[in-house]
This record gives structure tokens, sequence and C-alpha cells, in this order.
């Protein structure tokens, strides 16, 4: 609930200020996407084969929900990686060449996500891997158990850690911590506080706002991918169901926190936000065409 009320609001702020967008924003928004995707397409199966205490819908339905969440999984890391890269180009450039990455620029690099996503969702089905349910038997994902004793399953299980995961990740982390070197330069050049440009401090919530979106995420995902080796190379049976079910529940909540985050660190989503509550609370409680004339919160207040 949380994750598609809060993404279809990041979602609906995007179509009211589409043709204000910047260029990396279409990154948060294709994130959210892959938030809401992943919330629609998987968690009423989840849920509904907890409730059954077993899996609902056999071998067709395990492939569809594992095939999901790895191609929205890969997605959103993915977007966060680019989002990293963009942001770092942007603070290292001068203006004028940040305003070369324009949206043509952005909608093809989400285009080109997509495609990898869906390429290394779709090689399981092909025969380069294998899906499977999870130790805990209510939700379906990669057959890590598989791979130990299997070259194929586990050549896939190491080249999609590395080009999935690691690498992204190492980049996320350098390019994060290049602008952090980059933004400390520049305060130290400006010795008053005062002084510091207002576009200078937008930048670095910017900024933090993004490492934060990045942290979450990989603080989902850490305790999901250290639980999954574990299989790679061990029995599933060596570990408790409760130890395998926490990790994938953790690892799902990651689509609900950037919405929060947003509200935090955004002004502009707070101000819509809020229009979009007195907006629902107006066609439910109130039809008086006068109730939304009073008190207009403007999105432009700084």
């Amino acid at each position: 609930i949380l994750t598609i009320l809060g993404n279809s609001a990041v979602l609906a702020t995007a179509v009211k200020r589409s043709s204000l967008l910047k260029s990396p924003e279409l990154l948060t928004v294709n994130l959210a996407v892959a938030d809401i995707g992943m919330a629609l397409s998987m968690y009423p199966l989840a849920i509904a084969s907890a409730w059954n205490h077993a899996w609902l819908g056999g071998d067709a339905s395990c492939v569809y929900y594992a095939l999901m969440g790895f191609l929205f999984g890969v997605c959103s890391m993915m977007t966060l990686c680019a989002m990293a890269v963009i942001r770092f180009l942007i603070t290292s450039s001068s203006k004028s060449n940040s305003n070369r990455i324009s949206k043509n620029t952005v909608c093809i690099l989400i285009g080109f996500i997509w495609l990898y996503s869906l390429l290394w969702a779709i090689l399981p089905l092909v025969g380069w891997g294998y899906y499977g349910p999870e130790p805990f038997g209510i939700s379906c994902t990669i057959a890590w158990s598989k791979f130990h004793n299997s070259s194929n399953g586990f050549s896939f299980i190491l080249s999609m850690f590395l080009l999935c995961t690691v690498l992204p990740a190492l980049t996320i982390v350098a390019c994060y911590l290049g602008i952090a070197w980059k933004v400390h330069k520049a305060y130290q050049e400006i010795q008053n506080i005062d002084r510091i440009p207002n576009a200078a401090k937008l930048e670095k919530k910017l900024t933090l706002m993004a490492v934060l979106i990045s942290v979450a995420f990989l603080s989902s995902w850490t305790p999901y991918a250290a639980a999954s080796f574990w299989s790679i190379f061990n029995s599933s049976d060596s570990l408790q169901p409760v130890v395998t079910l926490l990790p994938c529940l953790f690892a799902k909540s990651s689509t609900a926190y950037n919405p929060f985050i947003y509200y935090v660190f955004s002004k502009t989503f707070r101000c819509e936000v809020k229009k979009l509550q007195c907006c629902c609370g107006w066609r439910v409680h109130y039809f008086s065409s006068d109730a939304s004339a009073e008190n207009p919160v403007s999105m432009w207040s700084g």
C-alpha cells in the first residue's frame, strides 16, 4: 500500500509538471515506475500465497513472479547507477557542459536500462540460469540452490553478480565519493557559509537525496544477497525459513522508501502531495467547486 500510494504520488507530480521536468528527474520517474511495477505485478500473488501457506498457481506463476522480480530489480539498480553517473557529471562539469545532458539522452538511457534488464530476466527462460521457489515456499526467484552443482547456473550467477550488482554498486560509490570530494573542495574555497550560492546549496541537497535513495536500496538488498549466496554454496535446509523470509521481505520493502525521501528533501514534492491530499479530501467530503480555490499552494514558492 505504501509503495503504490507513495510512487503514485511521485508519478502524479511528474505528470502535472511534465513540461518543467529536468532531464535527471526522468530517472526518478523511471525508478518510481519500476517500484510500482514490482508492487502491482508481484506483491498480490505473494500475499495470497502467504495466506494460503503455500505457493499459488504452480510453476508458471512461479516463473512469472521470479521474472518480474528480476526485471524490476535490475532496472532499479541500473537506474540508481545512471542517477549517480549523471549527478557526478553535472556536479563535475561547468553549467554549459551539464546542459548537454538533454531529455532525449536520458530517454535513450532509460530505454537501454529496460532492454538490459529484460535481457537478464529472460536468460533463465532460454537455458542460462534457473527460476524456482524460495526456501520458505511462498515466493519465487532465481534458483540459487541449483547453482552449486551446475556449471551453467554458476556461470550465470557469477556474471549476473558482477554485471548487475558489483559494477553498478562500485560505480554508485565511486560517483558519490567523487561528488563529496568536489563539494568539499568547493566549500573550502568559500570561507563564509553565508556566501554559498543558493544553487550550490540546492545541488548539495539533491546529491544527499540521491545518496540516501541509493543507500536505502543497497541496504535493503544486502541481507537478501547474503542469504542467497549462502544458498549457492550450502544446502537451503541449513537456514531456518525465517532466516530466508525476513531478508526477502526487507528487500521488497525497498520500493516504499523513495517517496518518503523525496518528501523530506523536496519542497516541490511536499507541496504537490499536500495539493493531492486537498484534492482527494475535496472530492470525498465536499462537492463544492469553490472549496479548492481557497488558499492555493504554489509549488514554485522556493
